[in-house]
C-alpha cells in the first residue's frame, strides 16, 4: 500500500464517495479503502471496517481544509471548467461533461 494518510472515515459509504468527490474535485488525489470490507465486522472491529479517505501525506492539510469546509456547511465547490470537447461549462464539482461525457481534463 502507499504511504498514505486516512482523513476521513465513516460508516456510510455514500458519504464517503461524497467527500471524495469533493476532496478530487479541489484537485487532490485520493482513494477509498476499506470500501466493501462490511462484510469482515464481526471478524474485526467495526471501526476496522468503515470506508476511509486517503491521501498523500503532502496534501492532507489540504484535504482536510475541504473537509473541514464541508462539516461547517460552507463547502465551495472548486474551480467551473470548460469541457475541452464541447465547450460546456461545468461547476468545479463535476469530472465528467454531462453534454459530451468527457473527462474532466
Amino acid at each position: 500500500m502507499r504511504d498514505w494518510v486516512r482523513v476521513f472515515q465513516h460508516p456510510d459509504s455514500l458519504l464517503v464517495g461524497h467527500v471524495r468527490n469533493l476532496v478530487e474535485g479541489e484537485g487532490v488525489p485520493c482513494e477509498i479503502r476499506n470500501w466493501t470490507l462490511a462484510g469482515g465486522m464481526g471478524d474485526l472491529a467495526p471501526l476496522d471496517c468503515e470506508p476511509q479517505l486517503w491521501v498523500a501525506p503532502h496534501n492532507a492539510e489540504r484535504a482536510a481544509g475541504v473537509i473541514a469546509r464541508w462539516q461547517r456547511g460552507d463547502s465551495e465547490p472548486g474551480q467551473r471548467w470548460c469541457c475541452a470537447q464541447c465547450g460546456e461549462v461545468h461547476d468545479g464539482a463535476f469530472d465528467r461533461c454531462w453534454q459530451c461525457g468527457e473527462a474532466r481534463r
